[in-house]
């Protein structure tokens, strides 16, 4: 009498072993799929109050818990207005604005679409405008407060994703830094173009519209330099017009 042949799945067959893995591989990125899903609305709302203390440090408002940044953020916002390059309102943003201008990135800049913040602090109008550039190493970023004269800075605050710790790194560690920017001016009489600018401290000539260059990072501050020529000069009109 023949053997009677087993039934059932072979374990060491390949087709076995193909199997099982193809399995744990669905297993795992539909759970990977799932975790990454719940997760996001936490990551996003995170990434929204990130933004919202930057705004705010560019107001000289700083050092506050995560409620209080985004209670704070919500009073002192009037509009996040998004406006085309010759100055106009293209989307008229809210209060605490979080859906028009907020939601523009360096995409949206480099496309036209401008956003800016029209804020009220100490009852005095301020306008905050955001910047895209790159540092030596990577994407660098930052907001500008001028006041409603719409020539003099009112505060800054810069941001940098990969710099070198201890000296590029220091346009966003250096409060004392960033500080500097205050007071200065944005044009130059008789100038065209956005006067505002970092330069190495021997080579400061106005002092009025220059800013000391971060010490050892030559490239990081040229960065921070061509950031406000450019991002700020996309909204000359804006500035030239009272």
């Amino acid at each position: 009498m023949e053997t009677e042949k087993k039934k059932g799945l072979n374990t060491n067959s390949s087709t076995y072993t193909i199997c099982y893995a193809a399995t744990i591989v669905v297993v795992v990125a539909f759970l990977l799929a799932f975790v990454f899903l719940a997760l996001k609305p936490m990551q996003n709302a995170n990434v929204a109050l990130d933004k919202k203390k930057q705004i705010l440090a560019s107001l000289n408002i700083r050092d506050l818990s995560d409620a209080a940044s985004s209670e704070k953020y919500s009073k002192v916002v009037v509009a996040d207005n998004v406006l085309d390059e010759n100055g106009n309102v293209t989307e008229k943003g809210t209060k605490g604005g979080e859906k028009n201008g907020f939601k523009l990135n360096s995409s949206d800049f480099k496309a036209g679409r401008l956003a800016l913040y029209v804020c009220k602090v100490g009852g005095k109008t301020k306008y905050v405008i955001p910047v895209y550039g790159m540092g030596l190493w990577g994407p660098i970023s930052g907001y500008i407060a001028i006041n409603d004269d719409k020539k003099t800075v009112y505060g800054a605050y810069f941001n940098h994703e990969s710099e070198t710790a201890g000296l590029g790194a220091e346009i966003k560690d250096n409060r004392k830094w960033q500080q500097q920017f205050e007071g200065k001016k944005l044009f130059v009489a008789g100038q065209a173009g956005i006067a505002l600018s970092v330069k190495k401290k021997s080579d400061v000539t106005d002092p009025q519209t220059q800013c000391d260059a971060v010490t050892g990072a030559t490239l990081t501050s040229d960065g921070v330099s061509d950031m406000l020529g450019t991002c700020l000069g996309k909204y000359m009109k804006f500035l030239k017009t009272k």
